[in-house]
């Protein structure tokens, strides 16, 4: 049994973290931190896990406290973990960052996206990009991860094996993606109020959004070579899911994609390729840690269409979170994470 923290524990993630945590056998939750809710128990601000986190309060971050814990889950805001992850390690507890802090290893381009200085600069050469998917051996030594964002993490397992393969054009990608209204976070902002948002579709960051060098940097080194990606994200109508149509242009022989996918992910325990033809639903992974793909040729011509859907909260934050904790300390990969989809 390890004991953990969460840093940022009001937040989607952070009570996503709580929920999937509450039925891993080998975790203890042993501190949870909020500065604006420090002494209310986690029960009282979440119904939902009443009989679960009884005793368990939330309280001012104290580094003391959360270094004598074997790993420490940051839900926070970009630029929080920057202040106490490196203090963290160097007491030999264990980070894995869900926010953007550590995710691009170029720290001047992160300031130019997040518009701040980046406060940790010596820890990015250590930092693994949490896609087990590319980086599991590296993901099982690490002692701080990035978890990847909720578009990355559909875009780049979409694109994954036609990269792989040297099939397609890598200067010409599009990701056309959609978000439900979580993605945007738990604070109140109009644009995610119930009456500006339902009954509505709208894309959003067509010029620049702060994922796309997150995105770009991962297909590069797929290909070890600059991508040329268009990244279009939109908001949807609904509370939880990303699906991500992606299309490229193919430049080599591909006689047989659906077998290359399946090949790819055969041994892939939260990726699920579903059979030639297919359109996977948001609501198909709802609440679950799995990428649910298909891929398409439309009328047999250059272009290939790959449909991604992942829950943003589950396999796009806490859920891929805690399958790096699971590799991190040796435990089975799906610990935790096992339940199926909530349906409808």
């Amino acid at each position: 049994m390890i004991k953990v923290g969460i840093v940022g524990g009001t937040g989607y993630t952070g009570v996503e973290l709580l929920r999937l945590l509450a039925q891993h056998p080998e975790v203890s939750v042993e501190a949870i931190t909020s500065r604006s809710e420090a002494g209310v128990k986690v029960c009282d601000m979440y119904p939902n896990l009443r009989g679960h986190y009884d005793t368990l309060t939330f309280s001012e971050p104290d580094a003391r406290a959360l270094g004598a814990l074997d790993a420490v889950f940051f839900a926070t805001p970009h630029g929080v973990a920057h202040a106490l992850a490196g203090e963290l390690l160097e007491g030999g507890t264990r980070v894995i960052d869900l926010s953007a802090d550590f995710r691009l290893r170029d720290a001047d381009e992160w300031s130019r996206w997040y518009g701040q200085p980046h406060g940790a600069p010596a820890l990015l050469d250590e930092a693994v990009y949490g896609l087990p998917e590319m980086h599991r051996e590296k993901i099982k030594h690490a002692r701080l991860i990035a978890v990847p964002g909720c578009y990355p993490t559909a875009v780049q397992l979409g694109y994954l094996p036609l990269l792989e393969a040297w099939l397609i054009d890598p200067t010409r990608l599009i990701a056309d993606c959609k978000s439900g209204v979580t993605g945007a976070g738990r604070g109140a902002k109009v644009p995610s109020l119930l009456a500006e948002a339902s009954e509505s579709f709208k894309a959003y960051g067509a010029s620049g959004h702060r994922h796309l060098p997150e995105i770009r940097q991962g297909l590069n080194d797929m290909q070890a070579s600059p991508v040329g990606l268009t990244f279009v994200p939109h908001l949807t109508p609904m509370i939880r899911g990303i699906h991500a149509t992606l299309y490229s242009t193919l430049t080599a022989d591909a006689e047989d994609l659906q077998a290359l996918f399946e090949k790819r992910y055969q041994d892939e325990p939260f990726v699920d390729v579903l059979p030639a033809g297919s359109h996977p639903e948001t609501r198909s992974v709802k609440g679950n840690n799995t990428c649910r793909i298909a891929v398409h040729r439309p009328q047999g011509g250059d272009t290939v269409v790959v449909l991604s859907v992942i829950d943003n909260l589950v396999k796009g934050a806490s859920g891929q979170a805690i399958q790096n904790l699971n590799l991190m300390f040796g435990f089975d990969e799906k610990l935790g994470l096992d339940a199926p989809a909530l349906m409808p």
